[in-house]
């Protein structure tokens, strides 16, 4: 008799983004995650409590994927600070392109369950707010912080649903935006 396939949260998540990123969140289930483990689909309450805790823990992970591929832009370039964080806005948005449904899940999601800990999205946010605080000073940073992300992700969500049906380069255009925004902050 065949043992069992052992899982843990680690492989469910993988198998969960993969199987969520080709057939939307939608075609993810329980059962069809199971099977695709190898496993009974009681097995995955041993890891998470419900659909909605995995899909929050996506979640999670998904924010913190988003804020380190950010923050490995940000530390692989020896441009200057305003190019700095056009490269982490670069990240973000190739990063979102590479999970569009994961990204999907995360950032348009109005469902409280599904978000992320607020103390643990802070904490990434902070991560990314004191680089901007170098360019704007302290007291700014929350509202030049606030304003990068808004425009980086209305962008790419515009993007990711086909909506620049006007032609043109896209990534000329997402850069020129986000350098006149961020021209606009510096102090």
């Amino acid at each position: 008799m065949p043992h069992p396939a052992r899982i843990d949260r680690d492989s469910i998540l993988q198998t969960a983004r993969a199987m969520m990123e080709l057939e939307g969140v939608d075609g993810l289930s329980v059962n069809r995650l199971a099977a695709a483990l190898g496993v009974k689909p009681p097995s995955l309450y041993h890891h998470f409590a419900s659909k909605a805790a995995l899909l929050r823990e996506l979640n999670t992970t998904t924010n913190a994927g988003l804020v380190l591929a950010m923050h490995t832009a940000l530390h692989t370039t020896d441009a200057d600070l305003p190019q700095k964080i056009l490269a982490m806005a670069q990240a973000y948005r190739i990063y979102a392109h590479e999970h569009p449904v994961s990204y999907g899940l995360a950032y348009t999601n109005v469902v409280a369950e599904l978000r992320p800990d607020p103390e643990f999205l802070e904490k990434l946010a902070l991560m990314l707010q004191v680089h901007i605080a170098e360019l704007v000073g302290p007291g700014e940073s929350l509202p030049a912080l606030r304003g990068l992300w808004a425009l980086v992700h209305g962008f790419v969500v515009l993007e990711l649903g086909g909506q620049f049906q006007r032609g043109g380069d896209l990534d000329a255009t997402f850069d020129q935006i986000v350098t006149a925004q961020i021209n606009g902050w510096q102090r």
